[in-house]
């Protein structure tokens, strides 16, 4: 149709057009469907393994794009029922497999309400209650880790991007040229970031995307309970000092991915404060257990960062996706993002969230978090984070009880073990071929736990061991579960081992 065939009280109607009744009716059922099949979770298993081309032909996927389109009553029929026969489920209570946390309902209602609105929360203009909710979020966050409450910050998608955002804070304002200008290789030094080998990926991909490169990073050894060196990152320093490069940022870690550990985060704070380094913190896992009276004392020093990032999703148990970037100097973080082209129209008085950060397009991810934090409360997390990590603690006990079930590591609210079948252990501890078995038993083991569906662990090496890795950040599992695990590995890991020692 041209324009000028458009007339003046014509009503425009479009394909994706639903009406007020229509959309309650389809949303009242959709939400009785969800209620339900998320309070049967618990009944099934954690997965049902299902293979690609299984997905693919449950959804029809492989088919061409239509082109006329479908009824929305039609599109929605069986689809939840589709979905939750074909996914796994971190909201399982024996969900044990890696740092994700089931979405509180709360947080559910919030992304609907969030989509619905639909708010740019990149200027103020655009969304002026979901940039102030925001920032009140960011503020009851750095309280919540015992951090300054007027420090800049915003949300991000999840742990890489918080540590990213203060990455390139810290990059802006350690180098002494203008580097957002000139990049890196304008300077007369090599810039160098230093971490413990115990580092998440993110860091790589930090150095990478940022231009120092990833050979840049210096990777400090840890000690047996997987902790930074401090006496390594002294001589590094001075080492790197001696050849004419320029260390501009350290990170420690507060809970790492393989074991939770948690970086000496005091000490480290004050060589970077002696030094002039800008001292970061991933505390994407173990930030918010700072909450608990059962957490590592070393967490008290988060407060002592130029920087730190969390992870909602995480031990807030909000839906994904929820990150969160603090960083103590706000114009810190203004200084590495923002720009003022001329078709910006804004009141530079007003909160922008597009000079903050890497997205123009932002999402109002804070509102879940939001009314997550009214709900629960200090006392409601600090209740739910201290039985994850005594629950952990259970479960390691449990494990040391067992005579083929080695336990490697307990921080936070991790557990590393491994299944040693009795006629092996003597031999393991210097055997280089029963060490090989052993990790292939455990490699086979982990595959076939997640297949099976009873349990989910993952995995890890700890101390050159290949290891099973059970991280509890889950407000339904109770100790039963924790209970159940234990004879679940046993069982398996003795079939598996038949199976592996005979050769079939």
């Amino acid at each position: 149709m041209a324009a000028d065939q458009l007339s003046p009280s014509a009503v425009r109607r479009l394909p994706l057009s639903i009406d007020r009744e229509r959309f309650q009716a389809l949303g009242h059922r959709l939400v009785d469907e969800l209620a339900d099949r998320m309070s049967r979770i618990p009944d099934g298993p954690v997965t049902r393994d299902p293979r690609p081309a299984e997905v693919r032909k449950a959804f029809n996927l492989e088919r061409p794009l239509p082109d006329a389109g479908v009824e929305p009553d039609v599109l929605l029929e069986r689809l939840v029922d589709r979905l939750f026969d074909h996914s796994l489920f971190n909201a399982h209570p024996r969900f044990f497999g890696y740092i994700t946390a089931p979405p509180a309902p709360i947080g559910v209602l919030g992304d609907f309400i969030a989509s619905a609105l639909n708010a740019n929360v990149g200027s103020w203009r655009l969304a002026p209650a979901a940039t102030e909710i925001e920032a009140a979020t960011v503020r009851w966050i750095a309280q919540l880790v015992g951090y300054p409450v007027d420090a800049g910050g915003l949300l991000v998608s999840g742990g890489n991007m918080a540590n990213f955002a203060c990455f390139f804070a810290a990059r802006a304002a350690g180098a002494p040229w203008d580097v957002r200008a000139e990049g890196v290789a304008a300077g007369s030094r090599r810039l160098r970031v230093y971490c413990s080998a115990e580092t998440h990926t993110w860091i790589q991909k930090a150095a990478d995307l940022s231009g120092i490169g990833t050979a840049a990073i210096r990777w400090i050894p840890t000690d047996s309970h997987q902790r930074m060196r401090l006496d390594a990152l002294t001589r590094q320093l001075d080492d790197d000092v001696a050849a004419g490069d320029l260390p501009f940022l350290v990170v420690g870690t507060a809970g790492t991915v393989s074991t939770g550990a948690v970086d000496p985060l005091a000490e480290l704070a004050a060589l970077c404060r002696e030094r002039g380094i800008w001292f970061h913190v991933d505390a994407a896992y173990g930030g918010f257990a700072v909450l608990s009276p059962e957490a590592p004392p070393e967490l008290r020093a988060l407060e002592l960062a130029d920087s730190v990032a969390v992870d909602p999703h995480k031990w807030l148990y909000a839906p994904i996706e929820a990150g969160c970037a603090l960083v103590r100097d706000r114009e810190r973080l203004r200084g590495a993002f923002a720009y003022h082209p001329p078709y910006y129209h804004r009141d530079e008085h007003e909160l922008n969230y597009v000079d903050f950060g890497m997205q123009n397009s932002r999402g109002f991810r804070a509102l879940k978090v939001w009314l997550a934090l009214q709900q629960a409360g200090v006392t409601g997390y600090r209740e739910s984070i201290t039985t994850d990590i005594l629950l952990s603690r259970r479960m390691a006990g449990l494990i040391d009880a067992e005579l083929e079930l080695e336990l490697v590591s307990q921080n936070l609210s991790i557990t590393t073990f491994r299944f040693v079948p009795e006629r092996l252990q003597e031999a393991a501890a210097d055997d280089e071929e029963a060490a090989a078995y052993l990790d292939r038993l455990n490699r086979e083991l982990v595959n076939t736990l997640q297949r099976e569906g009873r349990t989910f662990v993952s995995n890890a090496v700890v101390n050159g061991k290949y290891v099973l890795r059970a991280c509890i950040v889950n407000f339904h599992t109770a100790a039963a579960d924790v209970e159940a695990l234990p004879a679940i590995v046993l069982e398996t890991g003795r079939r598996l081992d038949r199976r592996l020692a005979t050769g079939n």
